[in-house]
């Protein structure tokens, strides 16, 4: 028995390396990705972030005039940096607002893909956000927040649970922990680590997972100028919805201290 039970052992261990070597991004996917959408980017500047041995694709955006700060986007699963529902009206609206923008690219599996299969990649996020981070640090930027959407969300998650150094000076969650039936989250929200304003904002029609975990976030809200906030008529993608998402994204940065 004790020899039968090392083996059970031994086998799960080895299951256990395969699956952890295995985790990660689908790099052939993101590349396609990039392909298909480089052309049509009119609005800000695509760049490359290194990361790694290798780099990936970011979207700069700067406003008009002096930024008041600039605000990191992390866009949600299976998805790109440009993406047209959430993530481009942001990226370009809060540009146009004062803000410049910085869209990052994050890690991406085959389309088929859930919650519970991109969990093992979300440390490949946080080399993405590092490396976004020292990108504006570098151009002398001081005054950054971090917006993330849906699995974009989890992956921020992780990285501030990871990263405790990474100094940010607010943090946006849109959607924030959406994940599939009967995929329960794997990691807890990092609200009450975080002494910075934070803003929660979830549609009114969300995704049941993310209005059931509305009061456990509203409680680990620290900072007296974080907020949750319920766009009125609103899904999980604000589809044709997206001045609204904007106005309270957009309305709340203008309340935080400069």
């Amino acid at each position: 028995m004790p020899r039968l039970i090392a083996g059970l052992l031994c086998t799960l261990m080895l299951c256990y390396g395969m699956a952890a070597a295995g985790a990660s991004p689908d790099l052939a996917r993101e590349a396609r990705l990039r392909h298909e959408i480089i052309d049509a980017i009119f609005e800000g500047k695509p760049i490359d972030l290194p990361v790694g041995d290798h780099s990936v694709l970011a979207i700069d955006m700067a406003p008009a005039g002096d930024a008041k700060g600039a605000v990191i986007l992390a866009h949600g699963r299976g998805l790109h940096p440009n993406w047209d529902a959430v993530i481009q009206p942001l990226r370009i609206g809060l540009a146009n607002d004062g803000w410049r923008t910085v869209s990052v690219q994050m890690p991406v599996l085959e389309k088929s893909a859930k919650y519970n299969d991109y969990a093992p990649v979300f440390p490949h996020a946080i080399e993405r956000l590092d490396a976004a981070l020292a990108y504006l640090r570098a151009d002398g930027v001081n005054r950054i927040a971090v917006l993330a959407h849906s699995c974009g969300f989890h992956m921020t998650n992780h990285w501030l649970l990871n990263r405790p150094d990474r100094r940010i000076d607010a943090l946006i969650a849109i959607g924030a922990g959406a994940t599939h039936y009967r995929q329960p989250q794997q990691e807890p929200f990092v609200f009450p680590q975080l002494n910075i304003p934070i803003l929660d904002v979830y549609g009114e029609h969300d995704y049941p997972a993310v209005l059931r975990k509305a009061a456990l976030r509203h409680s680990g809200l620290r900072h007296p100028q974080s907020a949750q906030i319920v766009v009125a008529d609103s899904d999980h993608d604000h589809t044709e919805n997206d001045d609204a998402l904007l106005t309270v994204v957009a309305d709340w940065l203008r309340t935080l201290n400069p």
